[in-house]
């Protein structure tokens, strides 16, 4: 299975959606982003994720966390329900684990992918495909 969040597709599908008699006129249509970045692919069957068609060098962690996040996006979850969701192991109180491997795998990412990945303050995190 492969997800792709990208803005632009989503926003070609709402246009073409609303029939042309229901359009504003020409002079007031707002603006079409001129550069929307792809999206970030999850290939859960090969494991292999990419952000704007650059393969991602994910460690299983990296892979298992975004994966996760993408798969479901802008749902917030606390470091305690990740790591026991992606850890497969109970909240022991450290949940510098989560942050450290958010970090990295920000940092993997880059811009402007790396704020698709959403602090939640106070909460945890969660993927925001548009931030």
């Amino acid at each position: 299975m492969t997800v792709t969040y990208q803005r632009a597709h989503q926003h070609r599908e709402l246009s073409a959606a609303i029939p042309p008699s229901r359009l504003p006129p020409a002079g007031r249509r707002p603006p079409v982003p001129a550069a929307v970045p792809p999206g970030i692919d999850i290939d859960r069957r090969r494991r292999r994720a990419s952000a704007g068609g650059q393969v991602l060098d994910l460690t299983r962690r990296e892979f298992d966390l975004l994966a996760h996040l993408v798969l479901n996006a802008e749902l917030v979850f606390s470091r305690s329900q990740l790591l026991e969701l992606v850890w497969d192991q109970p909240d022991v109180g450290d949940g510098r684990t989560v942050d450290v491997h958010v970090a990295r795998l920000r940092r993997k990412l880059g811009n402007p992918y790396r704020w698709m990945v959403a602090t939640v303050r106070g909460v945890g995190y969660k993927y925001d495909p548009a931030p």
